[in-house]
């Protein structure tokens, strides 16, 4: 399936839950966004993990299909987090002696150490991106931890610096996304939320490491940047402390999340050149939103961006919710999606 053309498109940031019959979420929720191995969030033994995954990935794949989403996703079912499955499988990793960072929340929290030069061993999400494309019937999109944001998620005993480090993630990132565009898959993604979090080091380094790592890479690119989880974080701000700069990346389109933290949207005319992936799912609210607030809410989008420009999609960290909620809010999100379509097309 090719990119969809027509005017504001919807799409899922990566992730959608898992059901409770593969993982355990009081684990998930102990472990809040995983840095090092989560093994024990799994119900499924490790003999049979693959296939239960399978399972759920497909079953996911079309859920969010049946729904209307115009650019899916495989629901990230084979991860514990967004970034310690790809981040963790590289040569110069040890995850078994772990260190600990201070975090956005000011916690320290565990996380793998670098002690050898980081590289790409082999293949990590390419068999993934392949089942993807052997399963969807509509665009599809995977997603990669950025480089930098891996760079201030692990304790660097090897490197003279952090700019080093997230130069040498970026190479890891770029040769898996050349394989990851083999695949066919339409639309490839960096997660990096740290930008915001470390906005200082995202200036000296940030964008160049984003960069190296987009160098090469053909067709829609997204960096995704966020305020955290809804469901771990209540009180956001309403600004990002790092995003006008995201102009300057290779990367054609950003992803934002805008609804939960009320975000003045004046900040995107800052990125007029780029698709924006405007999020218009609170997923810190337990309620569903109507079509008619999802439509507002990109109406509100398309007083400062293009129609051509605006995808429609949900704020992140959708795994941490019930599915039947997800289902529910990823519907009002295409109906409200329709509204404003059929009011720019007549």
């Amino acid at each position: 399936m090719t990119y969809p053309t027509h005017l504001i498109p919807t799409t899922v940031v990566g992730s959608y839950p898992q059901p409770d019959w593969l993982i355990d979420r009081a684990a998930l929720e102990k472990h809040g966004v995983p840095r090092v191995h989560a093994h024990e969030i799994w119900r499924v033994p490790p003999e049979r993990l693959k296939e239960a995954q399978d399972d759920a990935t497909i079953l996911a794949i079309n859920e969010m299909e049946r729904i209307g989403i115009d650019i899916v996703s495989d629901g990230e079912m084979r991860r514990e987090s967004y970034s310690n499955y790809f981040s963790l499988a590289l040569d110069g990793i040890d995850a078994d002696e772990v260190g600990s960072v201070i975090g956005a929340n000011r916690r320290a929290t565990p996380v793998a150490r670098v002690v050898g030069k980081i590289r790409r061993k082999g293949r990590v999400e390419v068999d993934d991106a392949a089942f993807l494309m052997a399963h969807a019937t509509h665009a599809a999109k995977i997603t990669l931890p950025g480089p930098f944001t891996m760079s201030q998620q692990v304790q660097n005993e090897f490197y003279k610096d952090e700019a080093e480090l997230a130069m040498d993630y970026a190479d890891a990132v770029n040769a898996e996304l050349k394989e990851l565009k083999a695949t066919g898959v339409d639309v490839v993604q960096l997660d990096e939320p740290w930008v915001r979090a470390a906005p200082g080091k995202a200036a000296e380094y940030g964008i160049a490491a984003i960069n190296r790592a987009l160098d090469g890479i053909d067709g829609p690119t997204v960096v995704h940047i966020c305020l955290g989880y809804g469901h771990l974080v209540h009180n956001k701000p309403s600004g990002y402390a790092f995003l006008p700069q995201l102009a300057d990346s290779l990367a054609s389109q950003v992803s934002l999340e805008a609804a939960q933290p009320r975000l003045d949207l004046g900040v995107l005319r800052e990125l007029s050149q780029k698709t924006i992936l405007l999020g218009v799912l609170d997923l810190g609210s337990q309620e569903v939103e109507t079509a008619d607030l999802v439509a507002t809410r990109l109406r509100a989008g398309l007083q400062h961006i293009a129609a051509g420009r605006l995808v429609a999609a949900p704020d992140c960290g959708m795994k941490y919710l019930p599915r039947a909620r997800a289902a529910a809010k990823l519907k009002a999100m295409v109906e409200g999606a329709a509204i404003v379509r059929r009011e720019l097309t007549g």
